[in-house]
């Protein structure tokens, strides 16, 4: 019961502040939890070029066709990172949540609901840039299948991205076609 107060009294303190304020700072909030995804990018693009060295030190003679596989995967690897970076200067720049009528607690929370959305990138980042480190090592040990070996990683790291588009369109959502503001 004495949490529920608090919560309570949480809520009534943040009302007390201008709407436009409270939404411009949910929304500096959401725009520096969407990029926490650039995490998922950042490791994953780390171990493809940890690959490459590896696929390079392997065989020399493909150092040309192993560092081209592991640009490659590790540019499709950054896919989330970018998308996280569009709405977080969507947030920034051209925030439609400024304007919106409806309760500004929950414009508030939109918004950072819509930042923290984009954390589920981290997942797609990682396992994109696998796939990439693995497709670099492979075609470090087998340069005459590179054609194979790149159609597969390219095929894994565009299903591995679907979580990343999932969480981009609920962050769309809350921020431009936002149901729950209705609903009150």
């Amino acid at each position: 019961m004495q949490n529920t107060n608090f919560i309570m009294q949480f809520l009534e303190w943040l009302m007390s502040f201008d709407r436009r304020a409270l939404i411009l700072s949910a929304s500096a909030i959401g725009a520096g939890f969407a990029m926490i995804a650039g995490i998922g990018p950042g490791i994953g693009q780390g171990y493809a070029a940890g690959k490459g060295a590896e696929a390079v030190s392997y065989n020399p003679k493909s150092g040309k066709q192993a560092t081209m596989v592991m640009l490659l995967g590790a540019a499709v690897a950054e896919t989330s990172g970018i998308l996280a970076l569009v709405v977080a200067l969507i947030m920034l720049f051209a925030n439609p949540l400024v304007n919106l009528t409806g309760s500004a607690i929950v414009v508030a929370a939109s918004a950072i609901g819509a930042g923290l959305s984009m954390i589920a990138g981290i997942g797609p980042g990682v396992g994109q840039g696998y796939a990439a480190g693995k497709g670099t090592e492979m075609v470090g040990k087998r340069p005459k299948h590179q054609s194979a070996i790149v159609r597969t990683m390219f095929l894994g790291q565009a299903v591995a991205q679907t979580t990343g588009i999932y969480a981009l369109i609920i962050s769309l959502v809350l921020l431009f076609a936002n149901p729950l503001i209705r609903l009150l």
